[in-house]
């Protein structure tokens, strides 16, 4: 390609996004300047930029989300553009503003792009005026909770509440019945404002068994705009995407011509320069007929799909687009080769409701045969203070099979010890009959049963064994007069005896959901097992292309073990509530001795952008042992009910 674009651009953002466009101008030789807050201050992305600059502590508001610092370390690096990757800034038409202003290039749309497309309330009254299918909804600035009541009659139930800033599904509240109206806009309009600093909201009518196609656009200085394909966005939970794939499987070469001219008539109504998505619901018994949901003025989190099916760089698109070059693509240029899948692998725990997850990452290999656009390495720390998507996993196959299987060995092969990830729900979600067929709707995760951690495996308990008994062996003090066996060697379980070999002793285990194993503990590892040992003691094992957390346990802990879940099998629920993630106390929904009901809310836990409510386990008199405002651990009390039988009592 012809000169450089710029000489120096600065990356407003951190993660496996910041390193995946560090990637771009490196390979264009541009200057790349990263920042960083001081809990990333040994991340990655800051390590493999050309220079990087501190920009405040760990909170978002106070680094990634402060335009004042990221300008300054932009002027003081002679940085002469900004990506902002996607998230914190990359839809902030002040932020865009304050670039224009300081002489800075953008990497993004024009400001008249960034406020229509940012606003889901008048983007969509605008896309309509262009011809664009929108789905039929309500615009709830300004009215109180009975106006929204009585204009959601009209449109007739189930609603979809949205906040009408941000994204992300961040929010989004579904009512299916007129009772759970009121509640369900008090939790949308909390979360709003805490995580936009606006608490408008927008009403849509809730399309049943819905596809999410998006299709991605690219426009040109001169005003054109053409699309690179669809893909498809089906599979989320909690309205947070989880597989993406390009192209979808059920849309053929006529439907794709129609959403994309739907796309890039959306694009070109605001001008738009540069990468972006147009979002659409398509009904799964209907693909032909789709409704336009919201345009996503940046990069977005799945472009990796898009660019192994088309070829094509995004990154370097954009950075040609905002140097003011031709795009040098037309919409004939635009071919779609075999197919692509990426699963997003999240620091969080599936047999736990999939709460998030933290700690030191001891050990990570990603496989070598697909792409992995990944934020950490060993060493690195999973904190609650981002969002919890720390890698993706794409795959590329001649068709969308070969793609699937593709991905599943990546993901068997893709090993994080010391932090819990989403990976063996992954491999268990490729694996549904619905998914294989290309049958999908937004509610398929919903529908599945509760996900159960794999059972380790002999290879895997034997390789725990091995690490154990290592470990034990490395703590044992030596006599430093070098004369008779260490006194700790007979405490150490190893299988040391006086005059005799070692006789292997049995390795006992506790999983996390509470089940007691045992093995023969081995002398070394199965060859293909990796292993690690956090600070709590805990062993990590990957084995059999599955990860497992292990508890070390004597074998009368182990009988205690036993014992005790016997013991709660009979007992009464317990009357203690625990913080089931680390996080902040973000709302306390009952006064101190209020009488409450089984099931009903006691406080909300806010961490990695995802809320949990912690409820009654029966009827009883409420005890706060937290107040809002409040820093929680994992399994921290922070509240009892007892029951109502024993306060009468």
């Amino acid at each position: 390609m012809d000169s450089p674009l710029f000489d120096t651009v600065l990356v407003a953002n951190r993660g496996e996004i910041a390193r995946r466009v560090i990637r771009t101008l490196r390979a264009r030789g541009i200057r790349s300047i990263a920042v960083y807050s001081d809990a990333d201050a040994a991340a990655p992305h800051v390590r493999e930029a050309d220079a990087a600059y501190r920009i405040g502590p760990a909170p978002v508001a106070e680094s990634y989300l402060n335009a004042d610092a990221i300008l300054a370390a932009a002027r003081h690096s002679s940085a002469q553009a900004i990506h902002p990757g996607y998230g914190f800034l990359s839809e902030n038409t002040a932020f865009a503003r304050a670039c224009a202003a300081a002489g800075i290039v953008f990497i993004g749309p024009g400001e008249r792009a960034l406020e229509i497309m940012g606003d889901k309330i008048r983007s969509k009254a605008h896309v309509a005026a262009y011809g664009v299918p929108t789905v039929p909804g309500i615009d709830a600035t300004g009215m109180t909770d009975a106006d929204v009541a009585a204009a959601a009659s009209g449109v007739g139930y189930p609603l979809l509440i949205k906040p009408s800033a941000g994204g992300g599904g961040k929010g989004m509240q579904i009512v299916r019945a007129v009772e759970d109206l009121v509640p369900a806009l008090a939790t949308a309009r909390r979360i709003a404002s805490a995580a936009f600093g606006d608490d408008t909201l927008l009403l849509e009518r809730l399309i049943e068994r819905p596809r999410h196609i998006e299709v991605q656009v690219m426009g040109g200085v001169d005003g054109t705009v053409i699309h690179l394909g669809e893909r498809e966005c089906t599979l989320q939970r909690r309205h947070q995407k989880v597989i993406e794939e390009a192209p979808s499987p059920i849309v053929d070469a006529v439907a794709r011509e129609r959403l994309g001219a739907a796309a890039c008539a959306a694009a070109a109504s605001v001008d738009y320069r540069g990468a972006g998505t147009v979002e659409f619901l398509v009904a799964a018994d209907r693909p032909d007929e789709f409704f336009f949901i919201e345009m996503n003025t940046r990069l977005q989190v799945e472009h990796p799909v898009t660019e192994l099916v088309t070829g094509l760089d995004l990154v370097e698109l954009q950075l040609r687009v905002a140097a003011g070059r031709p795009l040098g693509l037309t919409q004939r240029d635009v071919t779609l080769r075999g197919s692509a899948i990426e699963a997003r692998v999240y620091a969080e725990t599936p047999a736990r409701g999939f709460l998030p997850a933290t700690g030191e990452v001891l050990e990570w290999r990603a496989p070598e045969d697909v792409r992995v656009d990944a934020a950490v390495e060993t060493g690195s720390a999973v904190t609650a203070d981002y969002d919890p998507m720390i890698g993706k996993v794409i795959a590329w196959g001649a068709d969308r099979a070969e793609a699937l299987a593709r991905l599943d060995a990546a993901l068997g092969a893709t090993i994080l010890l010391g932090v819990d990830t989403n990976i063996g729900f992954l491999r268990e979600l490729l694996s549904a009959p619905d998914v294989r067929a290309g049958d999908l709707d937004t509610g398929l995760i919903d529908r599945m049963p509760p996900f159960g951690a794999p059972v380790p495996t002999d290879a895997a308990l034997r390789a725990a064994a091995s690490a154990r008994t290592n470990h034990r062996r490395d703590e044992i003090p030596r006599d430093p007069a070098g004369a008779g066996a260490p006194s700790a060697l007979w405490r150490s379980g190893a299988g040391w005896r006086a005059g005799g070999a070692p006789v292997p002793p049995s390795a006992r285990f506790e999983t996390d959901d509470g089940a007691v194993l045992a093995t023969a503990e081995a002398p070394s590892a199965p060859g293909d097992a990796l292993t690690a040992i956090d600070a709590d003691g805990f062993v990590w094992v990957h084995a059999d292309g599955a990860t497992h957390r292990l508890r070390p346990l004597t074998r009368r802990a182990a009988m205690e073990r036993r014992l005790a879940a016997r013991g709660a099998r009979l007992a009464a629920t317990d009357p203690v509530l625990r913080a089931s993630m680390p996080g902040a106390v973000v709302a306390v929904h009952v006064p101190p001795g209020a009488a409450v009901s089984a099931g009903e809310r006691i406080l909300t836990i806010e961490a990695m952008k995802m809320e949990h409510p912690v409820v009654a386990p029966h009827d009883g008199i409420v005890t706060l042992e937290v107040a809002v405002g409040d820093q929680v651990r994992r399994d921290q009390p922070v509240a009892h009910v007892t029951p109502s039988h024993e306060e009468e009592s």
